[in-house]
């Protein structure tokens, strides 16, 4: 069974780091595109980063570029982000995901989710 198990979220100051990490068991992970998504009280979920099986290459949402690195570690069935640089509008729910679709697919689309961890960014 696929499965992710999320860790690394937490409570940080403005202008505080983090880094999530996400660790797939259950499947051949290095088979996936793996994106990380976000979703605030009332809003909906969206993909602020996404690394590619096949190139390696990353995307970034306009709302975290220049802040947020993703990468991944086949080897170890896990992928990261790091986040700095953090403002209160970071404050969501995180996720990791994956499949084999295009990393700009919306997050309807995505077939294999993490349970989340939240992330709470206040002074």
């Amino acid at each position: 069974q696929l499965q992710f198990v999320e860790s690394g979220g937490g409570s940080v100051q403005p202008g505080g780091s983090l880094r999530l990490s996400c660790v797939a068991t259950g499947f051949t992970f290095d088979h996936y595109n793996i994106g990380w998504f976000r979703q605030a009280p009332g809003k909906e979920r969206e993909v602020i980063s996404c690394i590619s099986v096949s190139s390696g290459s990353t995307t970034y949402a306009d709302s975290v570029k220049g802040r947020f690195t993703i990468s991944r570690d086949n080897a170890e069935n896990t992928v990261y982000l790091q986040m700095n640089s953090l403002k209160p509008e970071d404050t969501a729910v995180y996720y990791c995901a994956a499949d084999n679709i295009p990393c700009d697919s919306g997050s309807r689309y995505w077939s294999y989710w993490g349970q989340g961890t939240q992330v709470t960014v206040s002074s």
